[in-house]
């Protein structure tokens, strides 16, 4: 450590003296024995621009891209037009930083502000903000948004994509929330159980449609119930789906959650992606992070400013709705770009692609011995099936002619697959995969 601090000797020990210690050793003595560093990393010299782009070359030679992929459970390969990597790749866009200085900042705060409408327009919600970090943040940060001091119990269905449920345990866990889990039946939530958990001490219940397996949920249904017990209703949402779907206002939920990365984001080794969220207007005021308005300025010109920015960095901490102090604004443009780009009717036609030729595959599938869809109800893109032989052997079959095949799953699934298919794949490779299946079953 003490090589890389630009301070001479004499330097150390005053910063030292100030705090009662005598030495650097001190300064560490807290750290257990066992896990300080003995001798100094061995850290190798540094290399030419040339070498280090070769080194790294090399390694990303070691990545497998698959062209061909039928894989989706939260992360979903679509087709981006040229246009949207075009327009976010401007040099104002890609190194602009936050908006703190509204005033001079109009470009990015009009790009968020019309990022947040079109969310607004696509889930049906009063108000969106700028922005969370990824989907399954943005379900944490709307089940923070329905605590109260006499609610401090959230139900999870047990539907949603775990890594989603996961996250929201450990927000809760640092809320101070406990987290209930709604069992399923037949893939989709079991309403019976849903109305027997829900009492006076549950704020929220968070249920995702379509849900980690494909299934559309019965959402009209599960906010009547919600709301007569008095609570609120998040609704996990695709945003590809509600080119089809009605919108999750329209099915009664209160706040609208969700993974933006279908939205002209790559796939991207994993991100970065972006979370949006809406709500009605009711709860406006506890939406999390960057929220921008529309005004006009002293000489009647449209003008945008942040506002009710209901974080730590501008009100009493202990009254801050969220410690998200930020949002993806790079993201979130180009997922603006993408929707303006696609626009309406754009939009419900890469639905109606994804439905049908997921609908066309599970029909195609199902006449192979063996492969049956283990759920019966309505599904969008996704679609869980049974395996006759082991899922590995499947995988390795289909890595083997370049396709990345579905997502193995376990525990009650066990040797089950989750398929998922977008407008990327043509019927073509859909027949190929179909083939495939049948040579090696």
């Amino acid at each position: 450590m003490t090589s890389y601090v630009p301070h001479t000797q004499e330097e150390k020990q005053e910063i030292l003296a100030s705090m009662h210690l005598n030495s650097m050793e001190e300064l560490f003595c807290h750290i257990p024995e066992q896990v300080r560093l003995k001798e100094l990393l061995q850290i190798p010299l540094g290399k030419s621009e040339m070498e280090v782009k070769t080194q790294i070359n090399a390694l990303a030679q070691k990545n497998k891209v698959f062209p061909t992929i039928f894989r989706g459970a939260g992360a979903y390969r679509h087709f981006i037009p040229a246009v949207v990597k075009q327009m976010a790749s401007r040099e104002e866009f890609v190194t602009a930083y936050t908006p703190y200085q509204a005033e001079i900042s109009q470009g990015i705060l009009q790009s968020i502000f019309e990022y947040q409408t079109m969310i607004c327009s696509l889930t049906g919600m009063d108000a969106a903000n700028a922005s969370v970090y990824d989907g399954a943040t943005a379900a944490a940060e709307a089940m923070n948004m329905c605590r109260s001091p006499k609610k401090k119990k959230v139900l999870i269905a047990a539907t949603a994509n775990p890594q989603v449920i996961a996250t929201m345990q450990t927000y809760a866990y640092s809320f101070d929330m406990e987290i209930g889990l709604i069992p399923q039946k037949n893939g989709k939530t079991d309403l019976t159980a849903l109305s027997q958990l829900l009492d006076d001490s549950i704020s929220c219940v968070y249920i995702a449609s379509p849900n980690y397996y494909g299934q559309i949920e019965d959402c009209g249904k599960i906010a009547q119930l919600i709301h007569a017990a008095g609570s609120i209703y998040i609704a996990g949402c695709n945003p590809i789906s509600l080119g089809l779907l009605q919108t999750p206002a329209a099915m009664g939920a209160d706040i609208a959650v969700g993974e933006g990365q279908p939205l002209g984001l790559p796939l991207g080794f994993g991100g970065p992606y972006l979370g949006f969220m809406a709500c009605k207007s009711a709860m406006m005021r506890k939406l999390p992070g960057r929220i921008v308005g529309q005004t006009v300025d002293a000489d009647g010109k449209t003008a945008y400013v942040l506002t009710l920015q209901a974080r730590e960095q501008h009100i009493r901490r202990e009254k801050a709705a969220s410690n998200i102090c930020s949002n993806q604004a790079l993201c979130a443009l180009t997922a603006g770009i993408y929707l303006a780009a696609m626009g309406p009717n754009g939009l419900k036609e890469v639905a109606n692609l994804c439905l049908q030729k997921a609908h066309y595959a599970a029909t195609e599938m199902q006449k192979i011995s063996g492969f049956q869809l283990v759920y019966d109800g309505p599904f969008f893109h996704e679609f869980v099936t049974k395996c006759p032989i082991p899922v590995e052997k499947v995988m390795t079959a289909l890595e083997e002619k370049n396709i990345l095949g579905g997502l193995p799953l376990n525990g009650a699934l066990d040797n089950c697959i989750l398929w998922c298919f977008t407008e990327c794949n043509s019927k073509e490779e859909i027949d190929t995969l179909i083939q495939i299946l049948k040579e090696v079953t």
